[in-house]
């Protein structure tokens, strides 16, 4: 009688015990004894997590929108006692505020909710309006809870960062009166930015990044005192580098990056006073250093290091940037930005 016959009728645990006595009567080869031990259970998937999704809203106000909240059970249970609650900005009226969803859903199953929302009249400029669903439930993924927004853009951002310039940060030797990049009349000279090689037009190779030194005249407004704006910006990659400097020690915000999906990212970043502050003070990392600075009287502080520096914020890397918002911290001066790879 062959091994092969003999195992052949034998369930799991008496082919094992079969296996055992032909090994060792010399019939089949005995496994190696680490052989279970050494084999690695396989990774499991990620945990699938409920998706919240808000239709596009119609903004041409004066008018009431309809809007529907897309929500879908990828857990592993059925997904059961849904309600969905939607809200918009602050003051508009949302109908109804909350609505449950009879029944249950299965695995990979969707259901769907309606509100009405009072759209006010359009206000010239620019605007984001957020509108958030958040979904409660039991079963599907376990978590309880979900939430999805949808941000809206009324208006248009400023065409690019050069737009928005703002701030005299840097002057000629020669005149250093229109200067005012601290609030006390103080700037960057010209001639000590060119030095060390920051000339109008000038690239900047920081954090991955190539970014364009401002081309703004001496004298001139050539960076942004951060104050919300919104700047279109194109790109695609890893990372939004920012080329800058801070005025004070508290020079942070976070910058809003919104794709041409109609989702967004945000990031806090930070850069060192001018002068001073440790060269990493907020993760920051350290471009140029000009010798000295332009006064209200005229050029000093010769021997003193007044700095520029380089910092980032993450983006999602399978997305199209659209725009930028930046922090709402005029501490914070932005002279050029760039995508990263």
């Amino acid at each position: 009688m062959s091994v092969s016959r003999w195992l052949r009728p034998l369930g799991p645990l008496r082919a094992g015990r079969a296996l055992a006595v032909a090994a060792s009567l010399g019939l089949v080869a005995a496994p190696p004894a680490s052989a279970a031990s050494a084999a690695e259970p396989p990774a499991g998937p990620a945990a699938a997590r409920t998706e919240v999704t808000v239709s596009p809203v119609d903004l041409d106000g004066p008018a009431i929108s309809t809007v529907t909240v897309r929500v879908e059970n990828a857990g592993p249970q059925r997904m059961r006692s849904l309600k969905v609650a939607f809200a918009g900005p602050v003051g508009w009226a949302v109908q109804p505020s909350a609505a449950a969803v009879s029944g249950s859903l299965g695995v990979g199953d969707s259901a769907r909710a309606e509100f009405r929302i009072r759209v006010p009249e359009k206000r010239p400029g620019f605007a984001l309006r957020t509108f958030t669903a958040t979904a409660t439930y039991s079963g599907g993924d376990g978590a309880g809870a979900a939430a999805g927004t949808r941000t809206e853009v009324v208006g248009s951002p400023l065409p690019d960062l050069a737009t928005a310039y703002d701030n005299v940060g840097v002057t000629d030797e020669s005149d250093t009166a229109p200067g005012d990049y601290d609030g006390d009349g103080n700037s960057f000279s010209a001639q000590k930015l060119a030095a060390v090689g920051l000339t109008p037009g000038a690239t900047v190779r920081a954090l991955g990044a190539e970014l364009t030194w401002p081309e703004a005249e001496p004298g001139t407004p050539g960076n942004v005192s951060s104050a919300g704006q919104a700047i279109t910006l194109s790109g695609q990659g890893s990372r939004l580098v920012f080329l800058g400097s801070g005025v004070g020690s508290a020079a942070t915000g976070t910058a809003t990056v919104h794709y041409t999906d109609g989702t967004s990212s945000r990031g806090q970043f930070g850069f060192p006073n001018w002068s001073f502050d440790p060269a990493d003070l907020h993760g920051a990392t350290l471009v140029a250093s000009a010798d000295g600075r332009n006064r209200p009287d005229g050029y000093g502080n010769a021997g003193i290091a007044y700095r520029i520096f380089a910092h980032s914020v993450p983006l999602d890397a399978s997305k199209q940037v659209a725009f930028v918002v930046l922090p709402s911290n005029g501490n914070v001066h932005v002279f050029a930005m760039a995508v990263a790879p």
